[in-house]
């Protein structure tokens, strides 16, 4: 799989989704989407703002500080659903096949969902990652990066009539997700792109990335 293909690959797993969910469930999941665009509830911090400092787990349990990692050079900031999302496994999968040329600029890449960190860990080895992948409980940091929303209760419904409980996957009492999006952050911690998109079967391309990260 080239990094190229990750627009193709997405295009792909949207029409397989369409071909082989009920109507009912891209209905629902249509207006969640559409409900997210038109209210911009969660739509993002834009370039040229200040980026939040957090401090989150890894995978391995071991605290991660954004502003000393920007001491470091860099981060390309990714916030993501979560493994169960195979949209999000094509993502990070992709990106991690471009970390060679993101850590050449001197950067790195750090990836954000609110799973619990065994999920991340589990994701982290099955995908093979070597980029951090961290654990934002209850959505606390992804909230202050305006991305996270609270799951319409049709679609709830859907993702258990799935097995998929993610309240309990994300070890949390709330059922949030955040919008799929993608920071550059530069080492004064100012935004310097913003990819934020309610659409989580679209992702900003590993071509994007580089090409924004270049200009910093």
């Amino acid at each position: 799989m080239s990094n190229q293909n990750l627009t193709e690959q997405l295009e792909v797993a949207t029409q397989q989704f369409k071909a082989n969910s009920p109507i009912e469930a891209q209905i629902k999941i249509g207006q969640m989407i559409e409900e997210l665009q038109k209210s911009g509830i969660a739509s993002g911090k834009q370039a040229g703002e200040k980026a939040v400092d957090f401090k989150l787990t890894n995978a391995l349990g071991r605290d991660v500080v954004l502003f000393e990692e920007l001491a470091k050079g860099p981060v390309v900031l990714v916030f993501y659903r979560g493994g169960w999302c195979p949209f999000c496994n094509m993502q990070l999968k992709a990106y991690q096949q471009i970390l060679p040329e993101i850590q050449a600029m001197g950067a790195q890449l750090i990836a954000i969902s609110p799973q619990k960190p065994d999920h991340s860990l589990s994701l982290q080895e099955k995908e093979g990652l070597e980029f951090q992948v961290l654990s934002d409980p209850s959505g606390l940091v992804t909230a202050k990066y305006n991305l996270l929303f609270d799951v319409p209760q049709g679609v709830r419904e859907l993702m258990e009539g799935i097995g998929l409980d993610l309240a309990e996957y994300n070890n949390t009492s709330k059922w949030v997700l955040p919008v799929p999006a993608t920071f550059m952050i530069d080492e004064s911690a100012i935004i310097r792109s913003s990819y934020v998109n309610p659409n989580f079967m679209q992702r900003q391309s590993p071509e994007e990335i580089l090409r924004e990260l270049k200009k910093l």
